[in-house]
């Protein structure tokens, strides 16, 4: 007998046919030899309803009270649910958050999760009973019992919360979409149904505004090794099924506040090349990389930074022994650009670093902790370590530092003492670990799904002094306020200012933060002695997904092409692994977006084969 939990939107269950509907679902699955775990929302608009009663009455409703409104709202659909279910002759019972044993922290709106006491509802289930839970909600310590609710997604991270703790053999979310699509349908109508992804895709895919699943809810699938499959409510469909990865042991207790890294990645084989003061202009990033491709060189971590005057700089890493090939293909093609028509006042310069090193920091749970960057970037100033090139994504934040030369003989120190330090700081007591890939029932494209975030600004602190500490510093301050960071780019090009080597630092924010992180900026801009700090609302993100692109050549240089023959600039890059992404302006981002995604050829069925 399996274990299956399923969760339910308002939209499942915004009417008693609907609800019905839903019974009859849950009751076929007890019948197919199953135990039953329901988490159901509020019924359609409730929450929308009960909201809009509360600024009838105040414009300002204390957060304590909202939750105590809001709660309600899911309170209703369990017990009409399980009223249904009785009705079919099915053992039902309805229980709260509360009832249940969901104990969050103690913040009203957007507790997390730290336990769930399942003594009741595996009594419950023992008795064979469906056991419909309140979605959304939990309870503080016993002491005080204060009712919480989770935030956005709550239910679909409450659904996730139970199966983790219960161990169950799958967590099913039952939505208004067949599944995981390969992009927003409502701007590309070709979007098709992807059969399987991986955890460590969802979470990119998630957290870049497909708002199919909420990225607590993956993080959980991911850190607990759950099998999350999202189904259509309306169909039989088998959906998308979510691989997890297999986890590393890990504590129930403190279950969404635990460690949000759970490896330290170090290599020492790699090499940089950057180009420096290259044509800001369509079609250059698209040329340098389709080059490489061509000479089959994969590319690690790829970075543009923002531009100054009319040029740019690009910086990419390869493996030591593909940097002869990689060199030989930007010295053949700098001279072009010297005679480009905007020249710069300053000739494109081809630069050379071999003897460096990435270091890494991985985990699922870095999308609700502000502060793991900066926290590495600090760990990193501390034990007088200058951090070269950075690159961010939901699941890695990555870093390129000096290193000694493979034969100096204290360059196995280091690798143990940039590891032990990391380590350290973020309480893990193994040293690098890499994830193993889950084994797939189909064959792995390269490029999984396109997401287009139109919702971000971009922040850019110019001559910020070259000197370790000082992301640490900027990055630190901005978790403090409780601001997340996306994007984050050092240039390669450095600028001498009153005898001090200074940089530039970018990155992007939801624009919601934006003003807030400009006015911290600005408080601290005369203690780090750096110039104006600018802000640029008006940007789109356009980013590439997929586990299939590692040892595959020319997907970058693919992208790149393809925002070029449509005369689209590329503002900024950061790549990570399994993602790569490309600042362009706004009035752009939904036609990069479909080009991206036709390009892949994402329009047409990718998988056939079904899941098992």
């Amino acid at each position: 007998m399996a274990l299956v939990v399923q969760k339910y939107g308002g939209t499942s269950v915004s009417s008693v046919e609907r609800i019905q509907a839903v019974a009859q679902r849950v009751h076929h699955t007890v019948q197919n030899g199953n135990s039953v775990v329901a988490v159901v929302s509020a019924m359609g608009k409730t929450t929308d309803t009960l909201v809009n009663l509360a600024q009838e009455l105040t414009s300002d409703p204390s957060r304590r009270e909202m939750d105590m409104l809001l709660s309600t709202g899911e309170q209703v659909s369990i017990a009409l649910l399980s009223m249904a279910l009785q009705e079919l002759g099915q053992s039902a019972i309805s229980l709260t958050g509360a009832q249940v044993g969901i104990v969050t922290e103690a913040e009203h709106s957007r507790a997390r999760i730290l336990e769930i006491q399942t003594e009741r509802l595996q009594r419950h289930l023992q008795e064979g009973k469906v056991v419909v839970v309140a979605g959304f909600q939990g309870v503080t310590s016993k002491e005080e019992l204060e009712i919480t609710t989770l935030g956005r997604g709550g239910s679909d991270t409450s659904a996730m919360a139970l199966a983790a703790s219960l161990g169950a053999d799958c967590c099913e979310i039952y939505t208004d979409v067949p599944g995981i699509l390969t992009t927003d349908p409502r701007l590309v109508p070709e979007a098709q149904l992807m059969t399987e992804i991986t955890c460590d895709e969802m979470l990119e895919l998630a957290s870049l505004g497909a708002k199919v699943l909420h990225p607590r809810a993956v993080e959980i699938a991911r850190n607990y090794g759950v099998l999350l499959v999202v189904r259509s409510a309306w169909s039989d469909a088998p959906g998308t099924r979510v691989i997890p990865a297999v986890p590393k042991p890990r504590s129930l207790e403190n279950l969404e506040i635990g460690k949000a890294v759970d490896a330290v990645e170090f290599d020492q084989d790699q090499a940089k090349v950057a180009l420096l003061r290259v044509p800001d202009s369509p079609g250059v990033a698209a040329r340098l990389f389709g080059e490489i491709a061509a000479q089959e060189v994969d590319v690690d971590l790829i970075i543009q930074s923002i531009h100054e005057g009319n040029t740019n700089d690009i910086a990419f890493t390869v493996g030591g022994g593909a940097l002869n090939q990689a060199e030989a293909v930007a010295e053949a093609i700098a001279p072009a650009w010297r005679n480009h028509p905007t020249p710069a006042p300053e000739e494109a310069e081809v630069m050379v670093e071999r003897q460096i090193a990435k270091v890494a920091v991985a985990g699922a749970g870095m999308i609700g902790h502000p502060g793991i960057a900066a926290t590495m970037f600090a760990t990193l100033s501390e034990a007088g370590i200058n951090i070269r090139m950075i690159s961010t994504s939901e699941v890695k934040v990555s870093c390129i530092i000096d290193a000694p030369a493979e034969e100096s003989s204290w360059a196995d120190s280091l690798t143990s003492r940039v590891i032990a330090v990391l380590c350290r700081a973020f309480e893990i007591n193994s040293s690098p670990v890499q994830l193993p890939t889950p084994n797939r029932t189909v064959a792995t494209p390269p490029v999984r799904g396109v997401a287009l975030d139109m919702n971000q600004a971009r922040l850019a602190i110019r001559h910020v002094r070259d000197h370790p500490g000082m992301a640490g510093k900027i990055f630190g301050l901005l978790a403090q306020q409780n601001i997340s960071v996306d994007m984050i780019i050092q240039s390669q090009r450095c600028r001498i200012l009153n005898g001090v080597p200074t940089r530039d630092i970018a990155f992007t924010v939801s624009q919601a933060d934006a003003e807030a992180a400009q006015r911290t900026l600005q408080a601290i801009a005369p203690t780090i002695e750096c110039g104006e700090i600018l802000v640029d609302a008006e940007i789109a993100k356009v980013s590439v997904v997929g586990a299939g692109m590692v040892g595959q050549p020319g997907v970058a240089a693919q992208m790149f092409e393809t925002l070029a023959q449509r005369q689209i600039n590329i503002q900024m890059i950061t790549t990570s692994e399994i993602k790569i992404s490309c600042v362009v302006a706004k009035e752009q981002g939904a036609t990069a977006l479909k080009a991206v995604h036709e390009v892949f050829g994402l329009g047409t069925q990718q998988e056939t084969q079904a899941p098992v």
